[in-house]
């Protein structure tokens, strides 16, 4: 019976189809489709940079001022503070009171006898700061899906930290070889992970983002080659870092790098200067970030 019925149906619309045909008239079309547009899902990857990394604050409170949605960071070393202190409650009026409330000792908590662990900063300073400062404690509570970058010291290995303690994760991602001392976690033990990847655009896209929106904070330039043994170190890990950053800046759909000028790594008197070179930057690159949000963005059927 039901395919009677089908067939009946069938032969009814091609008997009016053609009563319309011979009448002279054209069977009606059929009702447009309805569509909706579906922006990107929209990610930020924070590099690293010391103090000088505070110009990241300063982009994400344009980001936010535009009405330019965030829905996963990843950062490494300074990249991964910011970006920590931003996921917290998704919101760069909390981060800025944050990151103005850092200081170069909850960063760099010098011991000469740290040395013999494999630095001179031991970074318990900056878990305190991290502790006392998140409203949520573990990565995976965040407000806003966040992944810390840092390296396995032994393999050589890129891990990426998106569960677990947030101050714990952040203080591996800044442990700044020969100056920090490594960190260990669940048995093994990580530096910064701007040895292997400063920019982390890659791990931004893996988190699920379709547009990826990268800041790369330049390599300072130091007015003469430098003498102390942190002051070395450092530079030569900026020096290395830099051209990896390069590179790992092309995965990225927009690179945003602030004019930063010749602010130290360890300056921490100058945030809210970083924080407007930020922001400059930030809204110079909004026409190229509204250009990839239109191209990526999908027509569907409502």
């Amino acid at each position: 019976m039901r395919k009677i019925r089908i067939f009946l149906t069938i032969a009814q619309g091609l008997a009016l189809a053609g009563l319309l045909a011979c009448a002279g008239q054209k069977p009606a079309p059929p009702p447009a489709q309805s569509m909706r547009e579906v922006p990107p899902r929209i990610g930020v990857a924070l590099s690293g940079g010391g103090a000088r990394g505070f110009a990241e604050v300063g982009v994400l409170r344009v980001l936010e001022q535009e009405k330019i949605p965030i829905q996963a960071v990843a950062g490494t070393s300074v990249g991964s503070l910011i970006g920590a202190l931003y996921a917290d409650t998704g919101n760069a009026l909390d981060l800025e009171f944050a990151a103005v409330a850092v200081r170069q000792e909850d960063f760099f908590d010098f011991a000469v006898l740290s040395l013999l662990d494999g630095g001179l900063v031991k970074g318990e300073k900056l878990e305190a700061f991290l502790e006392g400062h998140l409203k949520h404690k573990t990565l995976e509570t965040l407000m806003v899906p966040f992944a810390a970058v840092a390296v396995d010291l032994r393999t050589g290995e890129q891990v990426v930290f998106e569960r677990g303690s947030v101050a714990r994760a952040i203080h591996a991602s800044a442990a700044i070889p020969g100056v920090f001392v490594p960190v260990e976690i669940g048995g093994r033990t990580f530096v910064d992970g701007g040895v292997l990847n400063p920019v982390p655009a890659d791990v931004v896209r893996r988190m699920g983002a379709d547009l990826v929106i990268a800041v790369s904070v330049p390599p300072q330039v130091p007015a003469a080659a430098p003498k102390s043994p942190v002051d070395v170190a450092l530079q030569s890990v900026t020096l290395m870092t830099a051209e990896i950053g390069r590179l790992r800046a092309r995965e990225a759909d927009v690179v945003i790098q602030p004019d930063i000028g010749p602010v130290r790594y360890d300056d921490f008197s100058q945030k809210r200067k970083l924080m407007e070179a930020g922001a400059a930057a930030a809204r110079n690159a909004l026409p190229a970030i509204r250009a990839a949000i239109a191209a990526k963005t999908k027509r569907v059927p409502v």
